[in-house]
């Protein structure tokens, strides 16, 4: 994603009409489909890779693993093993 002046690329009108809400900042303008586009980690797997992971947190906290042992198992804080194991519950719950 490069730099473009807008004064190259559109109609005087338009430009006049986006001056009105922006002047010398940076805007991004989104693709026209922007809906297509793939959600954080979906491409390389990390999305995937960190469910596992936060699944296996809450079945080993399910069956009676302590936080502090899951924390220094998994190089996370208490509060983020706290974290994973009440949204992996919610999700469960709605499945």
């Amino acid at each position: 994603m490069g730099y473009i002046n807008g004064k190259d690329v559109l109609p005087a009108s338009l430009l006049q009409e986006i001056q009105k809400y922006v002047q010398s900042e940076l805007i991004y303008i989104p693709r026209e489909d922007d809906s297509v586009r793939a959600g954080w980690g979906d491409l390389n797997g990390t999305r995937r890779s960190l469910e596992q992971r936060n699944r296996e947190i809450y079945d080993r906290y399910a069956k009676g693993t302590s936080i502090d042992e899951l924390a220094n198992h998994y190089h996370l804080s208490r509060d983020s093993i706290y974290k994973i194991v009440y949204k992996t519950k919610k999700v469960l719950q709605l499945t």
